[in-house]
């Protein structure tokens, strides 16, 4: 989270003529409710499932960016489903930066409590060996936007051109 997945999913689309997707936006209209209701009322368990079908059946399997929730691939199983629909790229920020970028913003269940910073730092030591076997990871942090975007094209018609979907 804070990392700039909607933002820089949504200009590589436009640049590449997709279709882009945020799975919390989809699961949030697909639910009729928002992604802290779906916690509160049915817990992160549910809401980790509500991601799996989404992946699984939730978007069209070709000519669409999908900005996945930070939870999401660290679900058993998610990784080699996510590298069998398409090229995974990781964005990462330092916590300090995840924090700024996160701090008005009360859509975080996860980062609701007394110390944000504390809990971003817990839940990415808890991901980090998944998020550097992911996929290419690329920083977010003081880079221009427009340097990001273009990082992610060119390492997505890269990596397209390398691409399997039987990859496991």
């Amino acid at each position: 989270m804070g990392t700039g997945k909607s933002v820089v999913g949504r200009r590589v689309a436009d640049l590449l003529s997709y279709t882009f997707l945020d799975s919390d936006h989809e699961i949030e209209a697909g639910q009729g409710r928002s992604i802290p209701a779906i916690f509160k009322d049915s817990g992160e368990a549910a809401f980790r499932e509500m991601e799996r079908r989404f992946i699984e059946s939730g978007h069209p399997d070709a000519g669409c960016v999908v900005s996945c929730g930070g939870g999401l691939v660290v679900q058993p199983g998610m990784l080699d489903l996510l590298r069998q629909k398409g090229i995974v790229i990781c964005l990462y920020a330092s916590p300090e930066t995840v924090l700024k970028r996160t701090a008005s913003n009360s859509n975080r269940p996860l980062l609701q409590g007394e110390n944000p910073e504390r809990r971003i730092r817990q839940l990415m030591e808890s991901r980090e060996n998944v998020y550097r076997n992911a996929g290419t990871l690329i920083t977010t942090d003081m880079r221009p936007l427009a340097d990001i975007v273009q990082h992610v094209k060119r390492v997505y018609t890269e990596g397209l051109r390398n691409w399997n979907p039987e990859w496991k």
